[in-house]
Order: C-alpha cells, then structure tokens, then sequence
C-alpha cells in the first residue's frame, strides 16, 4: 500500500452511500508520487515518495528543509528520518 514518507499519509477506508442508503466498502488511496526534492543546507537531490498534498505543503512552508525539520518524527519513513539526522548535522556544524 501506497504511504507518504513524509507526512505518513495511506489509504482510507470509507463508504460509498447510495440514494437507498446501501453502504458500500471502498478504499481511497492517497496520491502518491516518485519525487526529487532539492535540499538546500545538503546541496543535493533527494528523491521519496511523496503524497501531491505534501508537495504543496513543502512549497507553502518555503522550502523542503523547513517543512522536514517541522515534521514530527513518529511521521516520517526510515529514509525521511536519515534526511532529517543528515539536515539537522549539516546544520549543527554552520552554526
């Protein structure tokens, strides 16, 4: 199953209503992209999984790293939680 490695975004049971009122069981999945995002204080692209609502938080947020430091990290995937140390080390070192 599809999940954003970033916000921890998945699929969502739900149910389909008809007019007589008949529920039916129906899973919306969440909209799950391959995507590079370019890390400043790295310098370089780093590529997750990454739901489209995610990509517009990032970009209202101003930028990736901001919004990745913010994130809780009960959140964030493995992966995301190695950008996070590398990030949080990188930035440590400047100041």
């Amino acid at each position: 199953m599809p999940r954003c490695e970033l916000s921890g975004k998945g699929p969502v049971v739900k149910n389909l209503v008809s007019h007589s009122n008949i529920k039916t069981k129906s899973v919306a999945q969440p909209n799950i992209q391959q995507k590079q995002m370019f890390s400043q204080s790295l310098g370089e692209n780093v590529s997750l999984k990454l739901a489209t609502s995610t990509i517009r938080n990032i970009e209202h947020k101003g930028g990736f790293d901001p919004y990745i430091l913010k994130q809780d990290d009960k959140n964030l995937s493995k992966r995301a939680l190695l950008v996070k140390k590398r990030i949080k080390r990188k930035l440590n070192l400047k100041g």
